[in-house]
């Protein structure tokens, strides 16, 4: 271990590292206990680019739970009541939320900084509640096999955390799933996905839309003055794409997408594009003695359903229910970590084999020939209709707050 001028070194029940949707609703349910947290965010603020904005109706529910949906819902938002896609010939829903029994049938747009700011100010209501930002993880602290804790590096030199537990709740790119030397089952999604912003105006469609062309696929997604939209290609294609040009990108997606001839030249420079590697992987151990990593730091999601912000928030939710009571006794055994993978490894599953058939069976072909769009048979079936709406909306299983 390499030795630091340590400024400060701090104890906490639970050390949280990483302040997205996992780490910040974790922290907010485990401050509501009264269990002492700390949540390490290595950005200073909350704002990034092109995060997931689509809160469902299952964690809608768990802010019910929590009495803070209605003051949740005052923020500035959108609702997205149907998934629909226009093709050259038609107009197809794939998921109509409206019929779900639920208080929350639509999926709610809210950009996620605003969704973030709300819980983490939450969470800072209680008194053993800290959040730090610009706080970046560097090391684990290990004693006879255990995680004792984090050093991080931020105002004004190294920092040390001692924890009985720590969560690694850091993303994707997760720091702490590299320190632990975590095993992951990765798989290779057939696409990659390009984000850019273009004006939208007042009397366009709430919530958004995709269209769907021979070889294109385009996601809109609203974020009220602006469409967030994301332009599908197959993977690897990103260079080829850019060899192109921007001019090449702009004509494509009027093609698909007429009514932003008005607008496109908004788009004036690649800087304006985000390129995102689509992955979709699951960590086979979601634990090590005193470690637990919940959200994308134990399993990537594939945008597919805008399904990763909601199993993020679920996995906070099962790590606060099996471990509060732990946490509040001082103690967390290695079969307390387990509980917790055990319950959230199979719906993560369900899910990814639910995106990894949609990315295969319908955007693979649509990127990869010049066939149209063909809705699948099973949508007009009844029974099994309403079968991606549930799955999007609600998840596999549901999860309540217990605590």
């Amino acid at each position: 271990m390499t030795t630091h001028d340590i400024v400060d070194v701090q104890t906490t029940d639970c050390c949280i590292v990483g302040g997205g949707p996992a780490g910040a609703v974790l922290a907010l349910l485990l401050a509501r206990q009264g269990v002492s947290v700390m949540l390490l965010e290595a950005h200073k603020d909350f704002d990034r680019d092109f995060r997931g904005d689509t809160i469902h109706p299952s964690v809608m529910e768990i802010m019910a739970e929590l009495g803070l949906s209605d003051r949740l819902l005052q923020l500035p938002h959108a609702k997205m009541r149907q998934i629909q896609v226009k093709t050259p010939q038609d107009t197809v829903t794939l998921a109509d939320f409206s019929h779900l029994k639920t208080s929350y049938p639509y999926i709610t747009m809210l950009p996620q900084v605003r969704f973030l700011e709300f819980i983490t100010d939450e969470a800072q209501k209680h008194p053993n509640c800290q959040v730090v930002m610009g706080a970046n993880v560097q090391e684990l602290i290990t004693e006879d096999g255990v995680i004792k804790g984090v050093r991080y590096r931020g105002g004004g030199g190294w920092h040390e955390v001692r924890a009985i537990l720590t969560v690694g709740a850091d993303g994707r790119h997760s720091k702490l799933r590299q320190l632990g030397n975590f095993t992951t089952i990765e798989t290779s999604p057939p696409m990659d996905v390009l984000w850019f912003r273009l004006p939208r105006q007042p009397e366009e469609i709430e919530g958004g839309m995709g269209r769907f062309a021979a070889g294109h696929i385009v996601a809109m997604l609203d974020r009220g003055d602006q469409w967030q939209i994301a332009y599908v290609i197959p993977k690897g294609g990103y260079q080829k794409l850019r060899g192109e040009g921007l001019a090449a990108l702009k004509t494509s997606v009027v093609e698909i997408v007429p009514e932003l001839a008005n607008r496109i030249d908004n788009l004036q420079d690649w800087s304006q594009v985000a390129f995102l590697s689509v992955e979709s992987s699951l960590v086979e151990r979601w634990y090590r003695p005193g470690l637990l990593l919940i959200g994308d730091a134990a399993h990537v999601m594939s945008p597919v359903g805008g399904v990763g912000i909601n199993y993020a928030i679920q996995d906070a939710v099962v790590t606060a229910n099996v471990l509060t009571k732990p946490l509040q006794n001082h103690h967390v055994e290695l079969k307390d970590l387990v509980k917790v993978q055990m319950r959230r490894e199979l719906p993560t599953r369900i899910i990814q084999a639910f995106q990894t058939l949609i990315q295969k069976r319908v955007f693979a072909p649509i990127l990869t020939s010049n066939r149209s769009f063909q809705p699948p048979a099973w949508l007009r079936l009844p029974i099994l209709r309403d079968l991606p709406a549930r799955l999007i909306a609600l998840g596999v299983f549901p999860v309540h707050v217990q605590i």
